[in-house]
């Protein structure tokens, strides 16, 4: 168990529907190297010394196989299976309802993200207890193009500013929970935590994070995701 000067707890949000992977076993349970993809995420959670404790937010359907994940592969911290809404947003907010009245960060992770570490997520989390707000992120690589509808490129953005975004991403309690109330008021709804508060005025810090960290998004993901699971096995 985590032993923090404060309680941060993490949410893992796994109630997508997978439709870019093009496979009837939902993404999250998809074996990498013979792990589900959520059992590695919950590992790397397990591991992290700043997490107290943690909610996975998933479909009704999958509530039981993860609670069975969750005893075969012995994690140790306290978790909570919770059933998540039809948006990103929804499901989050099905996951701050099981927090502990104690927790002060909420550390916010995409369930499809296996290959984050629990080094990693303690970076996430230290930003943010300096900055109220930190995710983790890095630069991007190629040249982006801004296109309009025409398909013809409208700008081309100075690549040295600009970031791909990761998670976990992780926010002070009563930051999170304001922006979030003026996102109803509004009736937005955000694919993005970092961007639920910075439209309430929030700043956002970014922690360099690693490449490594992919997303389990479309097939191609899993031969990558198993070449960085031997890497890191060989190297042991």
């Amino acid at each position: 168990m985590a032993m923090n000067k404060f309680c941060c707890f993490g949410i893992i949000v796994a109630a997508g529907r997978s439709t870019r992977m093009s496979m009837d076993l939902p993404k999250q349970f998809l074996p990498l190297c013979g792990v589900p993809a959520i059992v590695r995420t919950l590992q790397a959670f397990d591991d992290c010394r700043s997490i107290d404790s943690v909610a996975v937010v998933c479909r009704k359907e999958h509530m039981e196989q993860m609670k069975k994940y969750i005893g075969q592969y012995r994690i140790r911290k306290k978790i909570t299976v919770t059933e998540g809404g039809e948006t990103r947003q929804e499901s989050v907010a099905a996951g701050i309802a099981a927090a502990p009245a104690r927790t002060e960060y909420y550390a916010i992770h995409d369930g499809a993200r296996p290959l984050v570490t629990a080094e990693e997520i303690d970076s996430a989390v230290k930003d943010a207890v300096r900055y109220g707000a930190g995710a983790l992120a890095v630069p991007v690589k190629d040249t982006v193009k801004v296109v309009g509808p025409d398909g013809f490129v409208v700008s081309t953005p100075e690549r040295s500013s600009l970031w791909a975004v990761q998670t976990p991403q992780v926010f002070e309690r009563e930051m999170y929970l304001a922006a979030m109330e003026q996102a109803a008021r509004m009736g937005a709804d955000y694919t993005d935590d970092c961007q639920l508060v910075e439209h309430a005025g929030a700043r956002v810090h970014l922690v360099r994070g690693a490449y490594s960290n992919i997303k389990l998004t479309t097939p191609e993901d899993i031969a990558v995701c198993e070449a960085i699971l031997q890497q890191r096995e060989n190297t042991k």
